[in-house]
């Protein structure tokens, strides 16, 4: 399949800096992307990068066969055919809904801009809100009018910047899955940039998890979570805690609670010293067990309570138990091992 978007080795300076180095990836025509990293790791310089707002010094940014950024060569962002969703959502206070949403559609007549202004409103589920103004509107509401307003022109690519970062957190993810649904239904390939993991996974095809400039893995969530290639990966990625283990085979490691084995061979020697990554839902209950270990915390979480548990030799592990096995900080409860994904690095 031909890339819609192909970011081939770019690099992005500023004050001297190099803020984006050797930046390579590629998003297919409909698909959903994601940049995701902690603050100032670049993801959204790569974004105003793509948009035509940064110029690149080395490597291309192509779109749609056609480059648009060498170093020293850029085409006007107006000229991309791109849509923005910005992290304030940057409506325009004195113009009412439908005003707002077709803001950028010059080429059109009044009567095929209320048509497509009454077409995305009910795409939104906003429908009758075209009178309103910005500030009679949640929150929510105001991001799914900016969503309206950057696809209005049906353009090639969506750009999203920190689009949920002024919504509180459980509106952040059914907000994500609705956009999710609406670019989907639409054929839309979009590009978000987030430090949010549950954005980014609910939201993204492919993620691309990003520290000091560079992608790290480029991957899909479940890959991500599972199969982290790298530590930094695998500490910011989900939950998790590194036991010591020893390489008894390529795919199979001993550890304190028992031996892990998974598809994944790696390569040094036998007897290696080697940390392996359990996740929380790697622990499960059984009463029965022979494995014990001590609750030291726990966090009530509705349906699930995450227990923070002491192995008998001091280790520490996490452990998501449904929340009608429920146990009082100092109790012994008995666990077993329901690892699928080896994932280990040598020791430290």
């Amino acid at each position: 399949m031909t890339a819609l978007l192909d970011i081939k080795s770019i690099e992005c300076h500023y004050q001297g800096q190099t803020i984006i180095r050797e930046l390579s990836f590629h998003i297919n025509q409909g698909d959903i992307s994601c940049l995701l990293g902690p603050s100032g790791c670049g993801k959204t310089t790569a974004l105003r990068a793509i948009a035509g707002l940064e110029p690149i010094h080395h490597g291309s940014i192509i779109l749609r066969d056609k480059q648009v950024s060498t170093p020293g060569n850029i085409l006007a962002p107006e000229k991309r055919k791109l849509g923005m969703v910005f992290q304030d959502y940057a409506l325009f206070p004195h113009l009412n809904v439908y005003n707002n949403i077709t803001f950028g559609l010059r080429d059109m007549n009044k009567t095929a801009k209320q048509e497509r202004a009454d077409e995305l409103l009910v795409l939104i589920n906003l429908e009758g809100f075209g009178k309103r103004y910005p500030h009679e509107l949640s929150g929510g509401q105001q991001q799914r009018i900016a969503l309206a307003r950057a696809i209005a022109s049906k353009p090639d690519l969506l750009l999203l910047d920190e689009p949920f970062s002024n919504l509180d957190i459980d509106l952040r993810e059914k907000l994500a899955l609705k956009i999710r649904k609406i670019l989907k239904s639409q054929g839309i390939t979009a590009l978000l940039v987030t430090h949010d993991q549950h954005e980014a996974f609910a939201l993204g095809d492919m993620v691309g998890v990003m520290n000091e400039g560079r992608i790290l893995q480029w991957d899909t969530p479940f890959n991500l979570y599972h199969e982290p290639t790298s530590r930094f990966v695998a500490n910011f990625i989900g939950q998790g805690i590194f036991l010591e283990g020893t390489l008894l085979a390529p795919n199979l490691v001993r550890t304190d609670i028992g031996e892990i084995q998974g598809d994944r061979a790696y390569p040094w020697p036998i007897n290696s010293d080697v940390e392996v990554l359990i996740r929380p839902d790697d622990i499960l209950p059984q009463a029965d067990s022979s494995l014990q270990a001590e609750v030291v915390d726990k966090a009530f979480k509705g349906a699930e309570i995450m227990y923070t548990l002491r192995l008998p030799n001091g280790s520490r592990v996490l452990s998501l138990f449904p929340s009608h096995y429920h146990h009082a900080i100092g109790e012994q409860v008995g666990i077993r091992i329901a690892a699928d994904h080896l994932v280990a690095f040598p020791a430290s």
